[in-house]
C-alpha cells in the first residue's frame, strides 16, 4: 500500500486501486494519487497534472484490468489535482464531475465539467456508492469523498499524509476549513486516503489532530500578535511559525493570514493596510 512508484497502480481496497502522478515535491510528497474506482467501469478521482505519462498510465491501467474509463472526478481544481481530465476526456469520453471556482490565480483554467457535485449525492462507481462531502476551507470548491463500501474518505488537500494543508485566501477560508474537518467527524470512516501520501488509520483520531492543531496555532497567532502594537505578515510569521524551516514561511504566511482573517471575522483581530493588531 506504501508503494508510490510513479504509474503503477496499487490495489488498496476490492476496486480501489491508487496510480501516484510523476510530480513529487516539498507540497506534493510522492505526487498526486490519482485513484480508480471500479474494474469494469472505472471511475478515476483526482485525475492529477496534464501530463501525457500520467494520462497513459491510468488508462493503462484500466484497460489492464479489462475495464474501460466512464467517469472523472474532482476533489478541487488546483494544478496538481484536475488538469488531466482534459486529456482523458479526450480520449476517452468520460463524463467529468466537479466544481468550478472564480480565479484566484491558483485555479485548473481548462476544468470545464460536465456537472457540479452536491453535498451528499451518491455518484454510482461500477455499482458502488460514492458519496460526496462539501469540504470548503482549503479552498472553496472542494469536496472529500466517501467510498462507502471500503470506508476510505478521498480527501484530495483536505487532508494530507505528513504534512499541514495551506490555506490560501480568499478562496480558502480557516473557519471553513476547520468546520470541514469537524463535519467528517459525522461519517463512518475507517482510512483517510489522502491526495498526497499513504492511507491513513484512525481517521477520527486524525481529524480530532487536525482541529486541536489549528486551533493552538490560531492561539500562538494571537499570542504572538499581542506583542506588536502593529505588524506585517513577513514579520509576524518569524515568530507564529517558528517551528517551521524558514525555506516553507511564503506558503506559510497565507495560512498566517486566513487565521488573521478568521479572527478579524470573529472581532478578535484588526488591520490596517498591511498592518495587523490584535484587538
Amino acid at each position: 500500500m506504501d508503494d508510490f512508484t510513479h504509474g503503477k497502480a496499487v490495489e488498496l481496497a476490492p476496486g480501489v486501486r491508487r496510480v501516484v502522478a510523476p510530480n513529487p515535491g516539498v507540497m506534493t510528497g510522492p505526487g498526486t494519487n490519482s485513484y480508480l474506482l471500479g474494474i469494469k467501469n472505472v471511475t478515476v478521482l483526482d485525475p492529477g497534472p496534464a501530463d501525457a505519462e500520467h494520462a497513459a498510465a491510468i488508462l493503462g491501467a484500466v484497460e489492464a484490468g479489462g475495464g474501460k474509463l466512464v467517469q472523472i472526478v474532482t476533489t478541487h481544481t488546483h494544478p496538481d489535482h484536475s488538469p488531466c481530465a482534459a486529456l482523458l476526456q479526450e480520449k476517452t469520453g468520460a463524463t467529468v464531475i466537479g466544481a468550478v471556482i472564480a480565479q484566484d490565480g491558483f485555479q485548473d483554467e481548462s476544468f470545464s465539467p460536465d456537472r457540479e457535485p452536491t453535498h451528499d449525492e451518491i455518484i454510482d462507481v461500477d455499482g458502488d456508492a460514492l458519496r460526496a462531502i462539501y469540504s470548503p476551507g482549503h479552498v472553496g470548491n472542494h469536496f472529500c469523498y466517501l467510498h462507502e463500501r471500503s470506508g476510505l474518505l478521498f480527501t484530495g488537500d483536505h487532508v494530507m499524509q505528513g504534512s499541514t494543508v495551506v490555506i490560501i485566501p480568499p478562496a480558502g477560508d480557516m473557519k471553513d476549513y476547520i468546520d470541514s474537518l469537524r463535519r467528517m467527524l459525522d461519517y463512518p470512516l475507517k482510512f483517510i486516503a489522502p491526495g498526497h501520501g499513504g492511507l491513513i488509520a484512525e481517521p477520527a483520531k486524525e481529524l480530532d489532530y487536525l482541529v486541536k492543531h489549528r486551533l493552538k496555532r490560531e492561539a500562538k497567532v494571537a499570542d504572538k500578535l499581542a506583542a506588536f502594537e502593529q505588524v506585517m505578515l513577513d514579520e509576524l510569521v518569524l515568530s507564529v511559525y517558528d517551528d517551521v524551516d524558514p525555506s516553507l514561511h511564503p506558503a506559510a504566511q497565507y495560512s498566517l493570514l486566513a487565521h488573521l482573517l478568521k479572527l478579524e471575522k470573529e472581532g478578535r483581530a484588526m488591520r490596517n493596510g498591511d498592518n495587523w493588531s490584535l484587538i
